[in-house]
């Protein structure tokens, strides 16, 4: 007769967070006492059977069948089954600016919680709340990590905080999910960076635009500096990058320490005739967060006929522009954003003939069928928001570093920079498609 041995132990999960209680999880251990070895076969059985506990007992470690091996991870977090011989302690602290980063305080930590739950190693994941970015806030959650021996730290900062960690330069090693390295002044091996690279999604959709080039723009700092890549990439194509933003930086991080103004609305036009951009033109209009009616600037405007239009807005803005672009008659070239408006949300809020002419850059590509469905228990999304996708970047690579198992992401990291890869999609009328250029085609 088979029999299998059921232990519950306590969890080491601790947490100073609204979102994990501080009351430690029961873990389950499994102890298999069966004399006889199981094979492939013999593991598929079990699972056929929904004899979930006899297969577990058997897929103590990961296996070669890719299909076994995900209902075996599925089952340890759903589970969470626990191993009698974990390696090394996995500790990973968060230091969360509440305030600053709104929503992300919650979704960070369980984007942490959920791929630390897919591991059979025991783990500590402890969140640190700060009232504010400054040095003053951050040097004693610093302190306090360190005090509690924490040597591993997610930070989804705003420019401002992670420079003045930066600054502060704790011997602790700190990802930023939330912050490309080329946005930030610092050489140092101890940070690792993971900030989709928005000047590169810029560069490829410009390879899709034509004359006129109208970039729709908000207020805040990431828009402006944004915009000011655009329009010199768009004119000046052959230049580098360097001699382009000069000392702006490239500006891959979504957070920005300065808020959005509800300034007028402005618009500025610039014409380039030289050699590299013959007879091109670019028009920026600044859209504050009360501009609902674009009347002024769109209808009956035959400057920007047949342009393409560059929207640097957030989702629900876009949709407005686009919709009015539409009822305006502006002929659109196509329509091209970065990974802004990379959200489902843009299907269902926009009628197909408003966007069938847009162009959406995208560097959410890796994707991993068992943590999205984990973090999908947990209300958490990683196939579209990109902050929770870099963030699970992220603990994965510390994962690798602490306990030498293999990343479940195989993207590179440069310069201790993350860099993703990127493909342009068209959405469709009911989900996002590969975009083929008409060069290509």
């Amino acid at each position: 007769m088979k029999k299998l041995l059921f232990l519950t132990l306590p969890v080491i999960i601790f947490a100073q967070s609204f979102m994990i209680s501080n009351i430690t999880l029961p873990k389950t251990y499994i102890q298999n006492l069966d004399p006889y070895e199981c094979d492939d076969a013999c593991m598929r059985d079990y699972l056929d059977k929904g004899m979930i506990f006899s297969f577990l007992a058997h897929a103590d470690k990961k296996l070669t069948d890719k299909e076994l091996d995900d209902a075996r991870v599925m089952n340890i977090a759903i589970l969470n089954i626990g191993a009698f011989n974990a390696g090394g302690k996995l500790k990973i602290a968060l230091l969360i600016p509440y305030k600053k980063i709104g929503k992300y305080a919650s979704s960070t930590i369980n984007a942490t919680f959920a791929y630390l739950m897919t591991k059979s190693n025991p783990f500590t994941l402890k969140s640190y709340r700060v009232e504010s970015e400054n040095k003053e806030d951050l040097s004693s959650a610093l302190r306090k990590i360190q005090d509690d021996g924490f040597a591993y730290v997610i930070a989804p900062l705003t420019k401002e905080g992670a420079q003045n960690i930066i600054d502060l330069d704790p011997n602790l090693n700190i990802y930023f999910p939330t912050i490309n390295k080329n946005d930030i002044n610092t050489t140092s091996a101890y940070y690792v960076f993971g900030g989709i690279d928005y000047n590169a999604q810029s560069k490829m959709l410009l390879k899709e635009a034509v004359s006129p080039l109208i970039i729709f723009l908000d207020k805040s700092q990431t828009g402006k500096k944004l915009a000011l890549y655009q329009e010199k990439e768009f004119l000046h194509p052959t230049k580098s990058v360097e001699e382009q933003v000069e000392d702006e930086g490239i500006f891959g991080s979504f957070f920005t320490s300065s808020a959005a103004t509800d300034e007028t609305a402005d618009n500025e036009t610039t014409d380039s005739a030289d050699e590299n951009a013959t007879e091109k033109k670019v028009i920026k209009y600044f859209i504050s967060r009360r501009t609902t009616n674009l009347e002024h600037y769109l209808k009956g405007n035959e400057d920007i006929l047949n342009g393409s239009f560059f929207l640097n807005t957030p989702i629900i803005k876009s949709g407005m522009i686009m919709s009015q672009l539409t009822l305006y008659d502006t002929n659109a070239t196509n329509i091209l954003s970065t990974q802004i408006n990379y959200d489902p949300l843009l299907l269902s809020m926009t009628q197909y003939i408003d966007r069938e002419k847009m162009i959406v850059a995208n560097s959410i590509i890796k994707n991993n069928r068992v943590l999205i469905e984990t973090n999908s228990l947990l209300g958490n999304d990683i196939v579209y928001d990109w902050i929770n996708y870099t963030t699970t970047i992220g603990v994965d690579y510390f994962y690798n570093e602490i306990t030498g198992d293999g990343r479940d992401y195989d993207i590179n990291v440069t310069d201790n920079q993350m860099i993703y890869g990127i493909e342009l999609l068209r959405p469709g009328r009911t989900k996002f498609l590969p975009f083929v250029s008409s060069s290509e085609e």
